[in-house]
């Protein structure tokens, strides 16, 4: 199984969502965030905004389904052809997971 986290602008929440459904992932929980990128955040005129707010997408899925999944996020999250604050992906392996209500393990 895999983790996958993205990191997004938030107006492109719904669209992200609506492509993992389109995939077959339904299952996934989303955080609104606070944080910045290589860029160090944002200046308009003379105000800079050191701290964005974005949103926090986690799925976890099987392996044969992680390509999809992250190349939905990807398409479905980028602003046109691609701008700084688009957002990044993380792929992390996960070693067990266990259902609370059951107790079994995955």
């Amino acid at each position: 199984m895999i983790l996958i986290q993205a990191i997004i602008r938030p107006e492109k929440t719904i669209e992200v969502t609506e492509a993992l459904a389109d995939v077959g992932i339904q299952a996934f929980t989303k955080v609104p965030v606070i944080g910045r990128g290589k860029q160090s955040g944002l200046k308009v005129g003379d105000i800079s905004y050191k701290d964005l707010p974005k949103e926090l997408i986690q799925t976890v899925v099987e392996d044969n389904v992680k390509d999809k999944a992250v190349k939905a996020i990807m398409d479905a999250a980028r602003v046109g052809e691609g701008n700084h604050g688009d957002g990044r992906v993380f792929v992390i392996p996960v070693a067990e997971s266990y259902n609370i209500r059951t107790g079994e393990q995955d």
